[in-house]
């Protein structure tokens, strides 16, 4: 895909990632694309569904497989506003995704090349084709506002406490 088209995918992951805000999720949005068409969508939702597999890229694959009926995701792109965790970096490769386009790089638990490249790890069978930081900045302030804001609420919460 060319730069224009996964700068309107990244943009469409962010607005899945304001869904998750709106219901105090951490702000991730995925989409995956094949064709030049959504296929599955989401956005974190582990503490509405008390589901710790609950993470964007899951939601969005989990939709797709049953969207294409199949649970490989062959030609398929995931866009997604965060580097996978290794949970989503090994559901990636299993589901055969193509193409992975992340936002922020996740320095403490990405697995697409931060901490482990699960993604494309030699020894796997499948390896996927990588574009990382797209509209980093944004991804990154997008999380970096949300957990500011949610320290201020603790923090005026325990202030309040009797």
């Amino acid at each position: 895909m060319n730069s224009e088209q996964d700068l309107y995918w990244m943009q469409y992951a962010l607005q899945l990632a304001d869904k998750a805000e709106q219901s105090g999720e951490i702000p991730v949005g995925a989409v995956l694309v094949k064709d030049g068409k959504v296929m599955g969508e989401g956005w974190n939702q582990s503490i509405q569904l008390n589901d710790p597999s609950a993470h964007a890229e899951m939601q969005a694959i989990r939709q797709a497989a049953k969207r294409i009926g199949n649970y490989r995701l062959l030609d398929c792109t995931l866009y997604v506003t965060l580097e996978p965790c290794a949970m989503c970096a090994g559901l990636l490769v299993h589901s055969r995704i193509k193409r992975l386009v992340f936002g922020a790089r996740d320095a403490k638990t990405g697995a697409a090349g931060s901490v482990i490249d699960i993604v494309r790890h030699p020894v796997l069978n499948h390896q996927l084709e990588v574009t990382a930081e797209l509209m980093a900045d944004r991804c990154a302030a997008k999380l970096s506002d949300f957990f500011k804001r949610r320290r201020a609420e603790q923090k005026a919460a325990r202030k309040n406490e009797p």
